[in-house]
Formats: structure tokens, C-alpha cells, sequence
């Protein structure tokens, strides 16, 4: 990998007013460090605070900055996957809008991107949120890993650097919170390769999750039980990739 890559960071926020800002000058600052070419995307969810507002002051200062809006929320996964589709740097970097992960720790992922590793996935240190949600979380992540044979040590970790190759093979759908499973999961039967790289976690300082209440709790769990019948008893998905990877393989021999 060349020694300063192309990287396109990515945040979805919903109701980040009070840390969307901070985060964005943070990445631009560390991207100085680490690249010529980088772009921050920053997918707005339909927020109800002021989190529009400091977005476009943002954009206006900072051109590598481009900031989408939607007045009609498309959900973590639908604004994930936007961000996805619009980055065209040869790495994508992805963490949440609540800055419960700092942006500079991206440096300690890029290393670990060598050769043979497609997708470098953060692991917490230590949880730092309350008990109940230390609790839900350890009790869902270990659902989840025995559900879809997850290897990684923690993949509910939101602060990812992946190859944007891998998007020509894996092709997501999820628009809920699911789509990090899906995201993991799909990557994982495709063969890519993970490291996986400690990362801090920090108190949530401004806002609310969006995932911790039980009607959400609920709704996760309807589409949690879909998202497993889709990728472990169906695998229809596996399909997909083979004919995508052939697709490739034919435009290659072309070339």
C-alpha cells in the first residue's frame, strides 16, 4: 500500500449538533497528517436539533467537506451505505457522529492495513457508557457472534478503514442499525481479510442513543432474526459474490 492513500471518511449523524463539528475538524486535521487525498462525508439523518446548521457553517470553511441532508431520515444503515455509494477515495474510514470514538485513533488503524488485510476493524478498550448498556451490549454482541459465527473480537465496533475494492463484491442492504452485522458478515464469507486494532471509547457528552430503548430494542430484534435467515439459512448472498467476483474476473481478462 502506498505510503500516503487516497481516504474517504465517512459519518452519519442524526441530533450530533454538539459534536459533529468537533469530529469533522478533528478528521480534517489527522487526514493533513496522513494524506494529500482525502474528502469528509458527513451523511445528515434528519436531525431535529441544530445539527444541519453546523454542518453548512462547517462546509463553507472546509472544501474537502461535503455534507448530504435528508429531511427524510434513512436510517444508520440507509445513511452508512449513502456514504458508502458517494466516497471515491481508494480507502473508506467510517465512525458515528457522537464522538464516542476519536478520529485521530485512525492512524493507529492505517498501519495494520498491509497487503494481505482488506478491512481494519476497531476493538473497544473498555465500554465506557452506563451499566445497563454495558450489560445489553455484551449480551447482544455475544447473540450475535454465535448467531452469525462471527470471528472478530468486538463487532459492534463502529470505527472501521476499509479498500473501497471490496464494495465491488459485497453488496449491503440494510438500512437499521443491523448493517454493521451485515457489513462484517458479508466481508467475512467473502473471504476478505480483518486485523483487528484497540480503540478507546468515550462517554456519550451530547444527545441520546438512538438504540437503547426498548422499542428499538424490539424492532432490532425483529430485524436481527430477518438479517440471520437471509446470510445463514438462505445465504443467497454467496451467490451474489460469486457472480460479482466472475463479473470482475471477465473485465480483467478484457482489459
Amino acid at each position: 500500500m502506498q505510503e500516503r492513500p487516497g481516504i474517504s471518511a465517512i459519518f452519519p449523524a442524526y441530533n450530533d449538533a454538539g459534536t459533529i463539528g468537533s469530529l469533522v475538524v478533528s478528521m480534517i486535521t489527522t487526514l493533513d497528517e496522513i494524506t494529500d487525498d482525502y474528502e469528509v462525508i458527513v451523511v445528515e439523518n434528519g436531525s431535529t436539533d441544530y445539527t444541519v446548521e453546523v454542518l453548512e457553517s462547517l462546509a463553507e470553511r472546509y472544501e474537502r467537506l461535503r455534507v448530504f441532508t435528508h429531511r427524510q431520515p434513512l436510517g444508520y444503515g440507509g445513511a452508512v451505505r449513502f456514504g458508502f455509494a458517494q466516497a471515491t477515495k481508494e480507502l473508506i474510514f467510517y465512525t458515528d457522529g457522537d464522538a464516542q470514538y476519536d478520529p485521530r485513533e485512525l492512524k493507529l488503524l492505517l498501519p495494520a492495513l498491509n497487503d494481505d488485510i482488506e478491512v481494519v476493524n476497531g476493538w473497544k478498550i473498555d465500554r465506557s457508557d452506563p451499566l445497563h448498556r454495558i450489560v445489553i451490549g455484551r449480551v447482544y454482541h455475544n447473540i450475535v457472534k454465535l448467531l452469525f459465527g462471527f470471528k472478530l473480537r468486538d463487532v459492534d465496533c463502529d470505527f472501521r478503514l476499509i479498500r473501497r475494492e471490496v464494495f465491488d463484491v459485497v453488496e449491503l442492504e440494510s438500512d437499521s442499525g443491523t448493517l454493521p452485522l451485515e457489513l462484517v458478515k458479508k466481508l467475512q464469507d467473502a473471504g476478505f481479510r480483518f486485523a483487528e486494532v484497540p480503540v478507546h471509547h468515550y462517554h456519550r457528552t451530547y444527545g441520546k442513543s438512538q438504540f437503547f430503548n426498548f422499542p428499538r430494542l424490539w424492532r432490532t430484534g425483529l430485524q436481527l432474526i430477518n438479517l440471520w435467515f437471509k446470510l445463514v439459512v438462505l445465504r443467497q448472498h454467496m451467490r451474489r459474490i460469486a457472480a460479482r467476483r466472475a463479473l470482475l474476473q471477465r473485465e480483467v481478462a478484457r482489459r
